[in-house]
């Protein structure tokens, strides 16, 4: 596998972010029909086997950037679960992680590569009990 750099890495992150922008709509129209389906098409989405892979960095760049240029806010189950459909179509093994805190209640989602949170603060896997993985 190779990795994007030099001038291809703008025509790379344009692409990426493209189709960020695509995934959040996506999301959005598949929330309609309720969270299990969207759960459900998470879960099936496997990592596909690319010949140039993108750096994580620059795949988490395009996924917030599509989300300034999005037509509402993406809260953190929607980015996250965009940024691991995107990285897993880039050939990334990406996971997707629900958590929650119980006192003050709070509940998050991140994205973990190889155990390390890619798309947020690290500080999350032990400040977050885990309800799912993705």
């Amino acid at each position: 596998m190779l990795s994007v750099t030099g001038p291809g890495r703008a025509v790379t992150r344009a692409r990426l972010t493209a189709h960020a922008w695509i995934a959040l709509l996506a999301f959005d129209v598949a929330l309609l029909a309720g969270f299990a389906r969207v759960h459900d098409c998470l879960r099936r989405c496997r990592q596909r086997p690319v010949s140039t892979v993108p750096a994580v960095a620059d795949v988490v760049w395009a996924v917030n950037e599509a989300c300034v240029w999005y037509l509402k806010r993406a809260a953190c189950l929607q980015r996250s679960a965009v940024a691991t459909w995107l990285l897993r179509r880039n050939g990334i093994p990406a996971e997707l992680v629900i958590g929650y805190r119980p006192v003050p209640f709070e509940s998050h989602a991140w994205v973990e590569v190889n155990g390390v949170v890619v798309n947020d603060r690290p500080q999350y896997q032990t400040a977050f009990c885990v309800l799912d993985r993705l």
